[in-house]
């Protein structure tokens, strides 16, 4: 694999000049970096996999920026699936449709449907615009490490590996989209993320959620371990954590990441409250820094209390469950 001098910058231009090129950049969106691809050049598919240490078999998410583009790279659009395109794209929701065959068997690891969305970033749709293609773009982080939330954090994971990052300001997000698709005439929930069950149940009417993991996924971002830190990570509500962190781990220095108190018996110099105004979205926006900061951290294990089973508390709790996997 070639070297690259890594670069951060604003251009778009400088971006559009690489991807015509086959070459892979970061890219910013609303939910977190993304590493961008021409999602019809296998060349420029199989360099995301590499840089990541991506398994083949872990579909990529394409992303497009007009519900034109949808209905160019797919085959059909359910009544249900127009909805749901209507009510949240632009947004963090992918939607999984049957494909049309000039997207790569590489980009959805051979299924015959493809994961698809419109990015809402402003920066990245002016991109997306620019292109003759669609780009292909997992999270752009090494596979199953912390998901990156700014053009910094893509840096200090893939300089080297990457001729450019674009850089559009912090993810304002901060978990990846849910992803949505259909069993029959059945709406399942693959991957919760920022769209919460709730919204999509409002316009959509009840949905089932099936985002266990699997070794052979029908979307990406279902892997049981995942968005993990270097360091031991335990996950679990605060008296599971009281009672289950042994006396010689006790002896160690314990960082908490919580929702919006410090947890009793621990020390607070090592704890990160995610929203002390206890609000999920927020909470959500900052969860993959503090996890990052926690492994740069000098603590030596981090644990991570149970977050409300709603809203974006559910992609939350997801995210920390399989990080601590």
């Amino acid at each position: 694999m070639s070297y690259f001098n890594t670069i951060i910058g604003k251009d778009i231009l400088i971006a559009k000049n690489y991807f015509e090129k086959g070459e892979v950049v970061g890219i910013p969106t609303e939910t977190v970096y993304g590493l961008a691809g021409n999602a019809l050049n296998e060349d420029s598919v199989l360099k995301i996999f590499s840089a990541k240490n991506r398994p083949h078999f872990d579909p990529l998410i394409v992303h497009v920026s007009s519900k034109e583009d949808i209905e160019k790279y797919t085959a059909e659009i359910s009544p249900k699936a127009q909805v749901l395109i209507e009510h949240f794209m632009p947004g963090p929701l992918t939607i999984l449709l049957k494909r049309k065959a000039l997207i790569p068997d590489l980009v959805t690891s051979g299924l015959d449907t493809v994961a698809i969305r419109i990015p809402q970033h402003p920066l990245t749709i002016q991109l997306l615009k620019s292109l003759r293609f669609p780009l292909a773009a997992p999270s752009a982080n090494p596979f199953g490490y912390i998901s990156p939330t700014t053009a910094q954090h893509v840096f200090e994971q893939l300089h080297g590996k990457i001729p450019y990052i674009l850089d559009g300001g912090p993810a304002t997000v901060g978990v990846e989209s849910t992803i949505v698709g259909f069993e029959e005439d059945t709406l399942v929930v693959y991957r919760l993320g920022g769209v919460s069950v709730e919204e999509i149940e409002k316009v959509a009417g009840k949905v089932k959620v099936n985002a266990h993991s699997s070794s052979n996924p029908k979307a990406p971002g279902m892997l049981k371990s995942h968005y993990a830190p270097k360091k031991k990570m335990i996950y679990g509500s605060e008296s599971f954590l009281l009672q289950n962190i042994s006396a010689s781990e006790r002896e160690k220095k314990i960082g908490i990441i919580a929702f919006d108190h410090y947890v009793n018996g621990f020390d607070e110099k090592y704890q990160v409250m995610l929203s002390p105004k206890c609000d999920l979205n927020e909470a959500a926006k900052n969860l993959f820094a503090a996890m990052r900061s926690m492994d740069d951290s000098e603590v030596d294990i981090i644990c991570a209390v149970e977050f409300p089973q709603h809203g974006l508390g559910r992609a939350i709790n997801d995210r920390l469950k399989r990080a601590a996997t």
